[in-house]
């Protein structure tokens, strides 16, 4: 996996190079040529996956070359995931081994911003959130948290009236535990990511992040 950001730091991609074995993803040339695709993605910001395999390089396209290594690496390769994030800061990470990368979009560029950012996203890679925050969440992964809340409750012999008020207090600690900005920071659990880059500047947070890894 390779996160890459543009010079002025206003953009920037993540894709996954997937091979068969990790004699192959742990070639320095696989790992060199990941990072060749990503350059060239960079400089494009194609929209999608079909735009991307079309793009031009070594004289012929992304989608032709992944073809090619393929045969001539022996196993099947390909590009499994792209990711793209704009905002008016990119901060990127790359986790150990290449196994994953993550994005963060950050709402301006202030002193130290890229710093946290940087931060923000190992934050990620750690605790894998599945949103920004509370809003992000589909309303039916709400839906089946209350759910779950309210069957938690009727198992643990609570009474029918108490069990929309329990699997509701249940669901905010899933908003804390699940959602980015109010996540425990994970270098000072005393304050919540939000609280964290608020620290940074008053006016800082997260508009979007990407996170992609292998598996």
């Amino acid at each position: 996996v390779m996160a890459l950001v543009s010079d002025d730091q206003t953009k920037g991609i993540v894709i996954r190079l997937s091979c068969e074995t990790d004699f192959v993803a742990k070639n320095e040339s696989f790992v060199d040529l990941t990072k060749r695709f990503a350059e060239v993605v960079l400089a494009n910001m194609p929209e999608t996956m079909d735009d991307l395999l079309a793009l031009p390089f070594d004289d012929i396209t992304i989608g032709e070359k992944v073809s090619e290594q393929t045969g001539v690496i022996g196993e099947k390769i390909e590009i499994s995931s792209y990711e793209k994030i704009e905002a008016p800061l990119v901060a990127p990470y790359i986790h150990m081994g290449y196994r994953a990368g993550v994005l963060i979009g950050l709402s301006k560029d202030a002193a130290g911003a890229f710093d946290a950012g940087r931060d923000v996203a190992m934050q990620v890679a750690a605790m894998r959130p599945i949103a920004v925050d509370k809003d992000g969440v589909d309303q039916t992964t709400v839906a089946k948290e209350i759910e779950i809340g309210k069957e938690q409750a009727r198992q643990e012999g609570k009474p029918e009236a108490m069990l929309e008020k329990i699997a509701m207090g249940k669901l905010q600690k899933f908003f804390k535990e699940s959602t980015l900005l109010n996540q425990d920071y994970v270098k000072d659990n005393k304050m919540s990511v939000a609280q964290y880059l608020k620290s940074i500047d008053k006016d800082l947070t997260v508009t979007a992040f990407r996170h992609v890894e292998l598996g």
